[in-house]
C-alpha cells in the first residue's frame, strides 16, 4: 500500500489489480483509514484516468451485492449529482415509466444544502422507501418504476471511502466521484444511465469545465461496463424548481404532473432528462412521447400507482398542502434580481422542513426578474420560517444579469 501511495503520489497511473487489492483489503480492514486518505488525496492532486476510475469502480462494485433483471427487461435509471429544488427525479421517473420505458431508482438522502429523493417521498403518509430488493425487481417489472433507498448491502466498499472523504477533504476527484457514482448504478441494475451534473454556485461542481469533464468520465466509464450513457451537464446557480423543501417539493413535482403548475425551468429541466432516458431505451420521437404521456395525465397516473406501489395512497399525496404559516419577502427597491443564493436557502428550506413536512421557501421571482420596491421576491412557509435569512438570499442589482442557459452540454 505504501508503494501504491508513493506510486500515486509522483503522478504514475495504478494498475487494475492493484485497485482490486487496495479495495478488498480496505474492506476488510487490512488497508487503515490512514493509508487510504493518503491515496485519496494524491488522486485528487495527480488525478485519474480512465481505465484506473474504471478498475475502482469494479472493485467496489464486487465488494457488495448487484441487482439483476430478466435478459428481455430493459431498464434505465438516472442520477442527479445534487442540486436546490431538484425535482427531476420525481417527475422524470414516472414520465419515463408511462411511455412504456421501466425505470429503478435508487436514491439517496439529502447532503449538505442539497435535497434528497427519499426525504421528500417519505414526506408522503405511509410510503415506504426501504424495499426488500427482491420486492424493488418486482416492482419495476409489474409498475414500470420504484424509487426507493440505497440498500445497505451495495457497495460497501464505496459507503466507507465517501465517509472517509468526506471526512478529509478528498471529495472534489473527478475518479473517485464517478467511480462512487457509477458503482452503485451498476449495482442497481439497469442497462442504461443519464446523468444529470449540475454546475454552479449551488453545485458541487462550480465551474462548467470541471462539471464537463466529470459528466464525460461517467459515460465512458459506463460504457466501459457495457451500458448504455448520456450525461447533461446543466445549471444550479439558483434553484431548479420553485419550492425548497420536503414535503413543499413533492406538491410541486405533483401538481407540474397533473398539469397545474408548469414553471418554464422545470418544465425544460424534467423533460431533458425524460428525453435522454427514452431515447437511450430507443424511443424514435422521445420528446413527443415525454409531452404526450405528460398532457394526456398518463405521468401523473403513474406516479400514483407507483406512491400505491410503496405502501401510499392517491388520498395522501393529493391531501398534501403546503404550510399554512406564510412570511412573505417583499424587494426593498427596484431593480433586477442579480442572484438566489440557492446554498442559503438550500439550508435553511431543510432546517425548517424537519419541525414541518411542508414547510420552506416558494421562489417568486428568478434571476433576471425586474423587480419593483414591494413586490413579493418569494414566501417563506412554517412555524419556525425566517424571512430576513430569505431576503437575504436574494441580491438586487441596478441592472440585469448576463443570461445563462438551463443545459450547458449533452454528452
Amino acid at each position: 500500500m505504501r508503494r501504491a501511495i508513493e506510486r500515486k503520489r509522483d503522478g504514475a497511473p495504478l494498475e487494475p489489480h492493484t485497485w482490486e487489492e487496495i479495495v478488498a483489503a480496505y474492506v476488510t480492514g487490512a488497508v487503515d483509514d490512514a493509508q487510504m486518505a493518503a491515496l485519496a488525496m494524491a488522486c485528487v492532486w495527480r488525478g485519474m484516468d480512465v481505465d484506473e476510475t474504471v478498475a475502482l469502480t469494479r472493485a467496489m462494485v464486487a465488494s457488495g451485492a448487484s441487482l439483476q433483471y430478466p435478459r428481455d427487461v430493459f431498464v434505465v435509471d438516472k442520477h442527479s449529482s445534487g442540486g436546490v429544488s431538484d425535482i427531476v427525479s420525481l417527475v422524470a421517473v414516472p414520465l419515463v415509466a408511462a411511455c412504456g420505458v421501466r425505470v429503478a431508482k435508487l436514491s439517496g438522502r439529502a447532503l449538505g444544502h442539497t435535497g434528497g429523493t427519499i426525504d421528500k417521498l417519505e414526506t408522503i403518509v405511509g410510503l415506504r422507501t426501504t424495499i426488500e430488493m427482491h420486492d424493488f425487481v418486482a416492482q419495476v417489472q409489474r409498475v414500470g418504476c420504484a424509487i426507493a433507498a440505497q440498500s445497505e448491502a451495495f457497495v460497501p466498499a464505496d459507503k466507507r471511502l465517501y465517509r472517509l472523504r468526506d471526512h478529509t477533504a478528498t471529495v472534489p476527484s473527478i475518479g473517485l466521484i464517478a467511480a462512487s457514482i457509477v458503482s452503485k448504478k451498476i449495482a442497481g441494475g439497469a442497462q442504461a444511465f443519464v446523468f444529470d451534473v449540475k454546475c454552479g454556485s449551488a453545485a458541487f461542481m462550480h465551474d462548467v469545465h470541471r462539471a464537463t469533464e466529470l459528466a464525460q468520465m461517467l459515460v465512458a466509464v459506463s460504457h466501459a461496463f457495457g451500458r448504455r450513457a448520456r450525461a447533461v451537464v446543466s445549471d444550479m446557480n439558483e434553484p431548479l424548481g420553485r419550492s425548497i423543501g420536503t414535503g413543499i417539493e413533492v406538491i410541486e413535482a405533483r401538481d407540474f404532473l397533473r398539469g397545474e403548475d408548469a414553471d418554464a425551468r422545470v418544465r425544460e429541466g424534467c423533460l431533458q432528462i425524460a428525453v435522454e432516458m427514452l431515447a437511450l431505451a430507443g424511443e424514435r420521437d422521445a420528446r413527443a412521447s415525454a409531452v404526450g404521456a405528460w398532457h394526456s395525465g398518463k405521468a401523473y397516473e403513474k406516479f400514483v400507482e407507483m406512491i400505491e406501489a410503496q405502501g401510499g395512497s392517491r388520498q395522501a399525496v393529493e391531501n398534501m398542502r403546503i404550510d399554512a404559516r406564510t412570511h412573505e419577502v417583499r424587494a426593498a427597491h427596484d431593480g433586477f434580481v442579480a442572484a438566489i443564493d440557492a446554498v442559503a436557502l438550500g439550508h435553511a428550506a431543510r432546517e425548517w422542513s424537519t419541525h414541518e413536512a411542508t414547510a420552506g421557501v416558494r421562489v417568486a421571482m428568478r434571476v433576471g426578474a425586474r423587480v419593483a420596491k414591494g413586490d413579493v421576491l418569494a414566501t417563506a412557509y412554517g412555524a419556525h420560517a425566517n424571512a430576513k435569512r430569505v431576503a437575504e438570499a436574494f441580491t438586487i442589482a441596478a441592472t440585469a444579469p448576463a443570461a445563462r442557459p438551463l443545459s450547458y452540454a449533452t454528452l
